[in-house]
């Protein structure tokens, strides 16, 4: 990776084809606000309308006024910037380390995911409903699955295809541990953190769904798991690599590439997300 080799476009392109793929919570949001980011603090103007009233017809009477429908202009904001910074020494170069440049794409990718991920699940107070459990009873948890698969049912949420239930590692866990066969076919396996389908709704695990636990030593839960069903236009997510260089550390012998990442999210349909905070205890 010679520094005068390097070729932003090309950086660019590699490290946000390998950021989309490793992308979870993300990857379930509504990304056509996108539009063009330029720097922290833009803001993305996204026009919802009101649902179409809809009237009984009469033959050869006339149809009344058409109804005005309104207009809500909401803003996200792109409030979130992150930066990687690294460098590989020059005696790495002679070694001949192979594919390094993938190697480094692949591990930047990985951490920037990880974070806008984070970012994307600590949204999960915003939902339009919260359910809760009082304990460790794998009944009453998939009850909890049913009651939000019903909300979402009552606010007009049929399409399954566009359904996803995100959940903690533990969760998933106690899921595969539980007598319900989850569907699954080729398709689905290839999404990255899908398990299957519980009660028609596609079921992704990550390490990156908020967990609250509990330090006090008390007998409270070791931690409430917040995990998430919505549709995939719930959250608009924007995001951009905004810039990418490499340059030589005045002080050291290496090549170092630096990379600046803007997005920002927001719930835009909280009817059509629910948050389940599960309590679990003795999972460790």
């Amino acid at each position: 990776m010679a520094i005068n080799n390097f070729i932003p476009t090309v950086w660019s392109e590699k490290l946000w084809r390998e950021l989309d793929r490793q992308l979870i919570g993300a990857a379930h949001c509504s990304r056509e606000y996108e539009g063009e980011i330029k720097e922290k603090g833009n803001k993305v103007k996204i026009i919802g309308i009101d649902k179409v009233p809809i009237h009984n017809y009469t033959k050869n009477s006339n149809m009344g006024n058409p109804s005005v429908l309104n207009e809500a202009v909401r803003e996200l904001v792109i409030d979130q910037a992150k930066y990687f910074n690294f460098q590989i020494d020059d005696i790495d170069k002679t070694q001949g380390i192979p594919n390094v440049m993938d190697s480094v794409v692949k591990s930047a990718a990985k951490s920037l995911a990880s974070v806008a991920d984070q970012y994307i699940f600590s949204l999960y107070e915003d939902a339009g409903y919260i359910l809760e459990t009082s304990n460790q009873d794998l009944d009453e948890m998939m009850n909890m699955f049913l009651a939000a698969r019903t909300i979402l049912y009552r606010n007009d949420v049929n399409n399954d295809d566009d359904l996803v239930l995100e959940v903690t590692p533990d969760v998933a866990t106690l899921i595969l541990k539980s007598k319900i066969k989850l569907e699954s076919d080729n398709v689905q396996q290839l999404e990255n953190g899908c398990i299957g389908k519980l009660f028609g709704v596609k079921v992704f695990v990550s390490n990156n769904v908020a967990t609250d636990y509990n330090t006090s030593g008390s007998d409270a839960p070791d931690g409430y798991h917040k995990c998430i069903m919505r549709t995939k236009r719930a959250i608009a997510y924007a995001s951009q690599l905004s810039e990418i260089e490499a340059y030589r550390p005045e002080l050291r012998f290496a090549d170092a590439v630096k990379g600046l990442h803007l997005y920002g999210a927001k719930v835009i349909y909280p009817e059509e997300m629910v948050t389940i905070d599960i309590a679990l205890y003795n999972m460790i």
